[in-house]
């Protein structure tokens, strides 16, 4: 094919298991062990974005009219869902969700201490 025309792969949307908000630990990465809570779910790209987790450092110029001033500054990348695992909020401990349908709707459940998230 021509140069630089390359496609990325169309990956399969991921039930999100995170939702914003939620206290989440991570399992992988170099920020593997921290909790932190969830500020964005992107479902398309199967990635969130933790508070204070995944940060790197962006270069920005100063500009006097919109009030911006320069520097390095350090702010949250998207880390994937599968590098997230839900932390239960009643007993403490990561842990998997599953989900099981009421009057109200379908709710999540915490698969250690069964209680509703």
């Amino acid at each position: 094919m021509y140069a630089g025309t390359k496609r990325q792969k169309e990956q399969p949307r991921l039930g999100a298991h995170v939702r914003k908000g939620d206290t989440v630990k991570v399992l992988a990465g170099k920020d593997r062990g921290k909790q932190a809570k969830v500020l964005r779910v992107i479902r398309s790209k199967g990635t969130a974005i933790v508070e204070r987790v995944n940060l790197l450092k962006k270069h920005t110029r100063a500009n006097p009219q919109r009030n911006i001033q320069g520097g390095i500054l350090e702010r949250e990348a998207p880390i994937r869902l599968s590098n997230l695992q839900v932390v239960c909020p009643s007993c403490n401990e990561p842990t998997r969700t599953g989900s099981h349908r009421t009057a109200e709707g379908s709710k999540r459940y915490c698969k250690k201490c069964e209680t509703e998230m």
